[in-house]
């Protein structure tokens, strides 16, 4: 097996959930007591937080390229960013550390052309839904459409991420709330819904979809199909068409 490294703890919430889902996977596929070969970087997340809001995007993926660079030394052969809007600097970290990187887009974007899904939500931290990495890695590489919610949901679901699921918060009130943001995504007609911040699927899980009109809505979950991705480039296995 190859070695992976997590560079996690944004947050440690959805840090978890990858650590259980690769050591899963790495179980399921061989048996026995086998677990998932990891190198993990648990970052303290309000300096990282505190950089996004400001803007200083430079900063924050120096400071994640130096860690990159200390699971390389530590035996990494591959990297994994446990977070969705911190692709944004997936270039300069992969630059910074040498590694290859198992991209979250293109994780998600096999498993959507795979399902046959062209014109898609997509909801996330406000970096993700209004910076363009990963609306414009979807179109290019995959030829997936994706559709933002308005202005006021959007801040909704950005407030929702920072204030409670990064806190460990599941109110059922901001579930209904993301149910009926992914209505109004259907009636724009989106065929699906990405849930693309790694701790959404703590609120939301895909095996539970909203039914706007009375059908369910397939939701996917980007930390799942990463990880999935991930337990088969550890194993050497191709990855899903």
């Amino acid at each position: 097996m190859r070695t992976l490294g997590i560079l996690g703890g944004m947050s440690w919430e959805s840090t978890l959930v990858y650590y259980r889902l690769l050591n899963q996977g790495v179980a399921q596929r061989l048996g026995g007591l086998h677990s998932a070969p990891l190198r993990l970087a648990s970052v303290d997340f309000d300096g990282i937080a505190a950089q996004q809001r400001q803007g200083d995007w430079a900063g924050a993926a120096a400071a994640l390229g130096q860690t990159a660079r200390q699971l390389k030394l530590a035996g990494a052969e591959g990297l994994l960013i446990a977070s969705n809007t911190m692709h944004k600097v997936a270039a300069p970290i992969v630059e910074a550390c040498g590694l290859p990187l198992l991209h979250i887009g293109d994780a998600t974007g096999r498993a959507l052309r795979h399902a046959g899904h062209q014109r898609v939500g997509l909801l996330g931290t406000r970096f993700t839904m209004e910076d363009r990495f990963l609306v414009d890695h979807l179109a290019e590489r995959h030829g997936v459409s994706t559709v933002i919610p308005g202005a006021a949901d959007r801040d909704e679901v950005h407030r929702v991420i920072f204030d409670e699921l990064c806190r460990g918060l599941t109110r059922p009130a901001s579930r209904e709330t993301f149910v009926q943001i992914m209505a109004r995504l259907a009636d724009q007609g989106c065929e699906a819904v990405i849930l693309g911040c790694t701790e959404i699927a703590l609120l939301t899980p895909p095996d539970h979809p909203p039914e706007p009109n009375g059908w369910p809505l397939p939701l996917f979950d980007t930390t799942a199909l990463h990880a999935h991705e991930a337990v088969q480039w550890m194993l050497l296995e191709e990855t899903s068409p």
